[in-house]
């Protein structure tokens, strides 16, 4: 079915939203987090009061499923294992049996956030049209800066590798002041900023500019839940420095704390993230 008109909604340079008037008088609205986590197109027509959500071909919902399944599952349990390793610094064994726990959890991160990104490199192809998204070629990697979903799914996965710098140096004995601060606080808080900007992307890109409260959006929810884990490991490194003077962290406490409250956020957001994935049949009704 051919367009007639088309409006687009953006935040800055990026296209989040895009609404198209269709020949017989109804629209179709592609939305940049339902596409490329559910596959959607909402289609209405013209007189209707409610819209139906078009659901991309077999092939992209099965993919979309299983990454979902896999990014959902990779944060809920890196996201718990963080915890773990900071309840045992702050209440047991700080040291190497916190260190290695982090570690594996880090290494689940690592999983949950490639994930994050395939799903934004192999979104289904928009159409501008009432048919349903359509599949792309199956794509290990993709390079498109211009992409709000692709750019805030990157910066996470590169936060996540860079964490696994900080984690990699924890492991290491006898480290200087100033090492520790090298090897371990500055990837940390590197990590820690892109975390707070992939999450800033992704906030811009679920209310289509401007951020703010969208109570009854599940991808809102798990977004806003991730952006409060993130500033809790802001707070968590800034109080890991280790004052050259003293040889000891500004706050262990905050320290610990910060990073367990943190890793409980991305594990609640990685349950969360569970619900938000295609269904399996191909049309929905839904309320505006």
């Amino acid at each position: 079915m051919s367009q007639t008109e088309e409006r687009s909604e953006r935040a800055g340079p990026f296209t989040t939203r895009l609404t198209w008037r269709l020949a017989d008088g109804g629209t179709a609205v592609w939305e940049s987090r339902p596409a490329r986590k559910r596959g959607l197109l909402t289609v209405r027509a013209e007189g209707e009061p409610e819209s139906r959500a078009r659901t991309a071909d077999r092939v992209s919902v099965g993919r979309l499923r299983r990454l979902n399944a896999i990014a959902a599952g990779a944060f809920t349990v890196g996201g718990a294992l963080f915890a773990v390793g900071a309840g045992a610094a702050q209440f047991g064994s700080a040291g190497r049996t916190s260190a290695w726990i982090y570690f594996a959890g880090g290494l689940f991160f690592n999983t949950g956030g490639y994930a994050s990104l395939l799903q934004a490199v192999n979104a289904p192809d928009r159409d501008a049209g009432s048919g349903p998204p359509a599949a792309r070629r199956w794509r290990w990697w993709s390079y498109e800066p211009g992409r709000i979903d692709w750019l805030s799914t990157f910066v996470l996965f590169v936060g996540t590798l860079v964490f696994g710098i900080n984690l990699l140096g924890s492991l290491l004995q006898g480290l200087s002041v100033q090492q520790e601060n090298r090897l371990v606080w500055a990837p940390d808080m590197v990590g820690c900023i892109l975390f707070l900007i992939s999450g800033h992307l992704a906030l811009l890109e679920v209310c289509h500019g401007r951020p703010g409260v969208r109570p009854r959006d599940l991808g809102w929810w798990i977004v806003a839940v991730n952006q409060l884990g993130s500033v809790l490991f802001m707070l968590s490194a800034l109080a890991a420095f280790t004052r050259p003077a003293t040889g000891s962290p500004v706050n262990v406490d905050v320290a610990n704390w910060g990073t367990l409250g943190g890793a409980l956020c991305f594990s609640a957001g990685g349950v969360l993230q569970f619900f938000e994935r295609p269904s399996a049949g191909n049309d929905q009704m839904e309320t505006p």
